[in-house]
C-alpha cells in the first residue's frame, strides 16, 4: 500500500518548483559534485539497502520455488551399521544365538517416490511461483517509493536553498532600513522607538537566515542518506531551467488516471499477486485431507564374523556311553564338520536382498490439524483480499486528490500571472514618476517590492503546477524528469 504522506508532510513542497529559479542561486564549487535529479535517483537505486534487501527476498523465493520442484523427484538414501557383539546375542546373518565375540555389519539403499499426495506438491509449486512474482513486484514497489522520496527530498533542497537566499535578501533590506533610520535619527527626523523597531526587524531577519541555513543542511543530509553516500559528502543539486518547461495539461480525468494506475502501479499488482498466492494456499492445505500413495524399493545385505563356511566333514569316534560293570567306553563314528571363515564379499553376495512395495496412508483423525490448516488458509486469503481492496481505495483517494491539486494549481498560476502583470504595469508608472521626482523613494521601493513578490508568487505557482503534473506522471508509471 502506497503511502503518499511524503507530499502531505511537506506543505511547502509545492513551493519548491516555484522558487527554484527566482534567485538563480547555485552554489558551484570545484570541490562539490553537481547532482541532477536523475543522478540522485540512480545513486539511490544502486546503493540503497532497501533495494538490496528486497532483491535478497527475491533470491529466497526463487530458491523456495526451485526446491518445491525438486520435491517431485524420488528420494534415495543409504544406511549402514557396524557392531561388535559380546556375550549371548543374535547373529544377524543366521538369526541364531551366538555366545562368542563377533562383529557384524548390515547396510542398504532405499528409494521412495510419491505417487499421490492430494496435489499438495503441485499446488505448492504454483503458490511459490506467485510468491516469487510478488517479491519481484515488491522490488519494483520499493524502487518506486524511493524515487518518490528522492524527488521530494531533491525538491526540498531547492526550496530550502531559495528560502535561504530570500532570507538573506530580507536581511540585507533590514540592514539598509536600520542604517536609514539611524541617519534620520541623527538629523532629528526619527525617534529612538523607530530605531529600536528597525533593530528588532534586523534581529528577526538574522534568526530567519540561521533557521533557513539549518533547514537546508538537514535537507542535504536527508538526500545523502537516501542515496546511501557518506553524510559528510559535499554536493550541490542542479535546479531545472525555467525555459525548458511548457505549461502542462490539466485536462486529466481522475477516473482514467485511476484505471490506468491500477494496471501499472506496483502496489496494486503486489496486492493482487499476494491474494492469488493466498488463494492457492487453500488448495495446498486441502491436500492434507487426501490419502497419500508412494512407491518404495530397497537393496540390503549383511555380514557377521561369527558365521562360518563348511568345507567338508571328518570321521571321528565319539564316546556315547559306558558299559555297566566294566565301565568301558562305548564309541561311535561321528561326522565332524570342517569350517573356515566366511569371507565378507561372499556373505554380502549371499545375503543380498531386494524389495519393492506400495505404501498407502489414509488420514482418519489428526486432531483437526488438516481442518485448522484449511481454515487458516481461508482467513489468510480473506485478509489478502481486504489488503488488495484497501490498496485500491488508497490509490483512488490519492489520485483524485492529485488531480484536484493539479487543477487548483492551474487556477492559482493563472491568477498569479494576472497579478504579476498588474504589479508590473503599476511599477512602470511609479518608475516613470520617480524619475521626475513625483514619487518619493519609499513609494518606489514599496512598488518594486510588490512587483518582486508578485513575480515570486507567479513563478512559485508555475512550479507548483509543474510539480503536480509530475505527480500524475508518477501514478501513470512515467519517468519523472525535469
Amino acid at each position: 500500500m502506497r503511502k503518499f504522506t511524503s507530499f502531505n508532510a511537506l506543505p511547502k513542497l509545492s513551493l519548491v518548483l516555484s522558487l527554484a529559479l527566482i534567485t538563480g542561486f547555485v552554489q558551484n564549487s570545484a570541490a562539490q559534485e553537481i547532482i541532477t535529479i536523475q543522478d540522485a535517483i540512480d545513486k539511490t537505486l544502486n546503493n540503497n539497502l532497501q533495494v538490496k534487501q528486497s532483491k535478497l527476498s527475491e533470491s529466497l523465493s526463487e530458491e523456495n520455488l526451485r526446491q518445491s520442484k525438486y520435491a517431485l523427484l524420488p528420494t534415495l538414501s543409504g544406511n549402514g551399521r557396524y557392531n561388535i557383539n559380546f556375550g549371548r546375542s543374535v547373529d544377524p546373518s543366521t538369526n541364531s544365538f551366538n555366545s562368542s565375540q563377533f562383529s557384524s555389519f548390515n547396510g542398504g539403499i532405499s528409494g521412495d517416490v510419491g505417487l499421490f499426495q492430494g496435489f499438495q506438491k503441485l499446488n505448492q509449486i504454483k503458490q511459490n511461483k506467485l510468491l516469487l512474482d510478488a517479491d519481484k513486484t515488491n522490488t519494483d514497489k520499493v524502487k518506486n517509493d524511493l524515487i518518490l522520496q528522492v524527488v521530494t527530498s531533491y525538491l526540498q533542497i531547492l526550496y530550502n536553498r531559495d528560502l535561504l537566499a530570500a532570507s538573506k535578501q530580507q536581511q540585507s533590506v533590514a540592514k539598509q532600513t536600520l542604517a536609514r533610520e539611524q541617519q534620520l535619527l541623527d538629523v532629528g527626523n526619527k525617534t529612538l522607538a523607530d530605531l529600536s523597531q528597525a533593530k528588532s526587524q534586523l534581529a528577526t531577519a538574522d534568526l530567519n537566515v540561521t533557521n533557513a541555513q539549518n533547514t537546508l543542511t538537514i535537507s542535504y543530509l536527508t538526500l545523502a542518506q537516501l542515496m546511501d553516500i557518506p553524510s559528510s559528502t559535499e554536493y550541490e543539486v542542479q535546479a531545472p531551467l525555467l525555459s525548458s518547461f511548457n505549461k502542462p495539461s490539466v485536462n486529466e480525468n481522475a477516473a482514467d488516471v485511476y484505471n490506468a494506475a491500477t494496471e501499472l502501479f506496483p502496489d496494486i499488482k503486489l496486492a493482487a499477486l499476494r491474494t492469488e498466492a493466498a488463494k492457492k494456499g487453500i488448495d495446498v492445505a486441502r491436500g492434507a485431507y487426501y490419502p497419500t500413495l508412494s512407491l518404495g524399493a530397497g537393496l540390503s545385505s549383511n555380514y557377521s564374523s561369527g558365521r562360518k563356511f563348511q568345507t567338508g566333514t571328518q570321521k571321528i569316534l565319539r564316546e556315547i556311553g559306558r558299559v555297566e560293570g566294566s565301565n568301558a567306553a562305548v564309541l561311535a563314528p561321528f561326522d565332524l564338520p570342517l569350517t573356515e571363515s566366511y569371507r565378507f564379499k561372499d556373505q554380502i553376495n549371499d545375503n543380498f536382498g531386494q524389495s519393492v512395495g506400495l505404501s498407502l496412508q489414509i488420514p482418519i483423525f489428526n486432531g483437526f490439524t488438516a481442518r485448522s490448516g484449511v481454515r487458516k488458509a481461508k482467513i489468510n486469503y480473506l485478509r489478502s483480499l481486504t489488503d488488495e481492496q484497501l490498496a485500491k481505495n488508497n490509490l483512488n483517494k490519492v489520485i483524485y486528490q492529485a488531480v484536484a491539486d493539479l487543477k487548483a494549481a492551474e487556477s492559482r498560476y493563472q491568477s498569479t500571472t494576472n497579478t504579476f502583470q498588474a504589479q508590473k504595469d503599476a511599477f512602470n508608472v511609479i518608475e516613470q514618476r520617480y524619475a521626475v521626482g513625483l514619487v518619493n523613494s519609499l513609494d518606489f521601493s514599496t512598488s518594486q517590492s510588490n512587483m518582486n513578490k508578485a513575480e515570486v508568487d507567479m513563478i512559485q505557482a508555475k512550479y507548483d503546477l509543474l510539480f503536480r503534473a509530475k505527480v500524475i506522471d508518477y501514478y501513470l508509471g512515467k519517468q519523472i524528469i525535469f
